[in-house]
């Protein structure tokens, strides 16, 4: 990759990012040489070919208050209070709330009150793939980390966990 954004800061390692809209960031050390920082780049091609092949395969998603996303917000209502509700009777855990959001980033997110959040944008994705975000976001009322712990948890629940997740996009 010839073309990237190199941001210096007072970090200690190097590491890339790939935007939404398909620009490379590089973040180095500030005194880090810049054929160091070019040697880390030619080593790392072949991810971030993967990355930007993977990004162009998933179809932008719709702005915020579009019709599209309302249909998303609607299903997800329909749909995720059900499987939270029979995901939590099967694990044995309750969740304070649930809201619906049109986060782009993530999926689905637990805080420390164990109230969760999902993405309508969740409802694009497989419902193997559903179910796994649910079971994931219901696994931190118990660990809320990703530890050994954690994912000895949703292996328990999900033993397919790992093929569900490519589902996701």
């Amino acid at each position: 990759m010839d073309t990237y954004e190199l941001i210096r800061s007072r970090r200690k390692t190097l590491a890339l990012e790939l935007t939404r809209d398909g620009r490379l960031l590089v973040r180095a050390p500030v005194r880090l040489a810049k054929r160091e920082i070019d040697r880390f780049v030619a080593a790392h091609e072949d991810w971030i070919a993967r990355h930007l092949a993977k990004q162009a395969a998933c179809p932008p998603l719709p702005p915020p208050d579009s019709p599209e996303t309302e249909v998303l917000k609607a299903r997800a209502k329909a749909v995720l209070p059900g499987k939270v509700a029979y995901w939590s009777r099967v694990m044995g855990v309750q969740p304070t709330g649930i809201k619906i959001t049109t986060a782009k980033k993530r999926y689905g997110s637990c805080n420390s009150r164990h109230s969760l959040c999902f993405s309508c944008y969740l409802m694009r994705c497989p419902e193997e793939a559903v179910d796994l975000v649910v079971v994931h976001e219901l696994c931190h009322i118990r660990e809320m980390n990703h530890g050994p712990g954690f994912y000895a948890l949703l292996e328990r629940y999900l033993p397919d966990w790992k093929e569900r997740k490519k589902l996701l996009h």
